[in-house]
């Protein structure tokens, strides 16, 4: 069962309907939204116009030109851009059971806004409209920046070409551009987020799914920011292959921890060499250990960073596990997602204990946070959508710093490794043995989603 039955209690289906001018942080709060109700097991999907338009139009050169409103082909492309997205859309919400829906688009006028209304309700679909306004020029020219470094539109052009180009794309859309407000709109579910959060209005919030979206929503920015993970270093139980516990790093973690500042700094950049990182940790002395030589003040300790509670089996070796509760050990393997340790919590556990994290840390910039094995996974697949099922069988080494850098069509990531050995916790389905090949040969699809090919080492 979900985390949260929404759905089955309330039977709403929501269509999130995104407003307002390109530059505006559209793309990522669409994407941000869809990976955090997948999180919570709520069938999520974005359906961005862009990408069908490119899809449509793949053998043309798209410039400024291109949206000018008087240009018909340019208009009858993205006509049919907005038909296909709606149409995959519906056709989701029928055929897969889908539960929120999201049109990516900057649906900038009145009337396209009503027919997507009318199109809904027709289908038993709750429109939630979601506009964000932005006349802050240095946020809309980072925004600018963002775009030019993950939009297909310019891959292949310079930083002040695409600049130009998306300024002038802007003035465009400027010309046919109709806000939303709480008097022409009154009778709509819609969300205005002006300058990103400076000003949030909020009109008739409904149900209790539209009210966590909204909860969700008001504590996003759109400012580029730095998100740094990493487990602790090698500690005692690591080395004799106990799980749980609150034991002390190893002399190799020690090293780790003596190491972290340094990886830290390389992988800000000699530019962003002052940057004040936040760091959080657990409350597990091998967390607060890895942090100790870390020139930052403020650090924060989160008892819901701790890592997965073992419950009976804390202390334990996968092989004694196996020994003395088999049925529990084959059970885990089975759905590990699932699979609640005897007094103890499962992955789904931790999600629910991550998300007041993942709101504070939707608040924050630059974060350093450093933890569990199992907390890491769930954090990881939050940012990188990754399905559920997955993400307890994902290969995350000891001493590896992890840099994601969350834009509006991706989030970037960036692994730098210490060259300090340390043993592997990873356990392959179907063994009791520790190591990244205990069992059979080749790397899974979920284990490689963190591939070797993409660590970095210091020199």
């Amino acid at each position: 069962m979900p985390v949260y039955s929404i759905s089955h209690v309330e039977n709403v289906r929501v269509c999130v309907v995104m407003v307002g001018l390109p530059a505006r942080g559209k793309s990522l709060i669409a994407q941000k939204i869809v990976r955090y109700l997948s999180w919570l097991s709520i069938k999520s999907k974005c359906f961005n116009v862009g990408n069908y338009r490119r899809e449509i139009a793949s053998d043309v050169v798209v410039n400024a030109e291109f949206f000018d409103p008087r240009n018909e082909e340019g208009l009858k492309t993205r006509k049919e851009a907005v038909n296909r997205a709606i149409t995959d859309m519906m056709n989701w919400f029928s055929e897969e059971n889908g539960v929120v829906g999201i049109l990516d688009a900057t649906n900038s006028t009145k009337a396209r806004r009503d027919r997507i209304l009318k199109l809904c309700r027709e289908n038993s679909i709750e429109p939630m409209f979601l506009e964000s306004y932005c006349d802050d020029q240095d946020l809309i020219l980072q925004n600018i920046i963002d775009v030019k470094t993950t939009s297909p539109d310019y891959i292949d052009t310079s930083n002040e070409f695409a600049t130009d180009d998306f300024l002038k794309r802007i003035s465009y859309y400027e010309e046919i551009y109709e806000t939303m407000d709480t008097k022409s709109d009154s009778d709509l579910t819609f969300i205005k987020l002006v300058n990103v959060n400076s000003q949030i209005i909020l009109n008739r919030i409904e149900s209790y799914l539209e009210s966590r979206i909204v909860y969700y929503v008001m504590n996003l920015h759109i400012k580029p920011r730095c998100i740094y993970l990493s487990r602790h270093g090698e500690s005692e139980y690591n080395l004799t292959g106990q799980i749980g516990g609150d034991s002390n790093l190893s002399e190799r973690g020690w090293k780790y921890a003596k190491k972290l500042p340094e990886l830290v700094l390389k992988s800000l950049g000699e530019e962003n060499k002052h940057t004040n990182l936040t760091v959080w940790t657990s409350t597990l002395k091998r967390t607060q250990q890895t942090s100790s030589f870390l020139p930052y003040k403020r650090k924060l300790q989160w008892k819901a960073l701790d890592e997965l509670d073992a419950g009976e089996c804390d202390g334990m070796t996968y092989e004694e596990i196996e020994q003395n509760f088999p049925e529990d050990f084959k059970a885990r393997d089975d759905d590990k997602y699932e699979y609640r340790y005897r007094g103890g919590e499962s992955y789904r556990d931790i999600v629910i204990r991550l998300e007041p994290i993942i709101m504070e840390l939707e608040r924050q910039e630059n974060i350093l946070i450093i933890t569990h094995q199992a907390v890491l996974r769930c954090l990881y697949a939050y940012f990188m959508n990754i399905p559920q099922e997955e993400s307890p069988w994902m290969s995350i080494p000891l001493h590896t710093l992890i840099k994601l850098e969350p834009r509006a069509y991706s989030t970037l990531v960036s692994r730098m490794k210490a060259d300090i050995p340390a043993v592997s916790t990873y356990k392959e389905k179907g063994t009791s043995q520790l190591g990244e090949f205990a069992s059979g040969t080749g790397i899974s699809k979920s284990r490689d989603l963190i591939r070797d090919s993409e660590l970095v080492t210091p020199k």
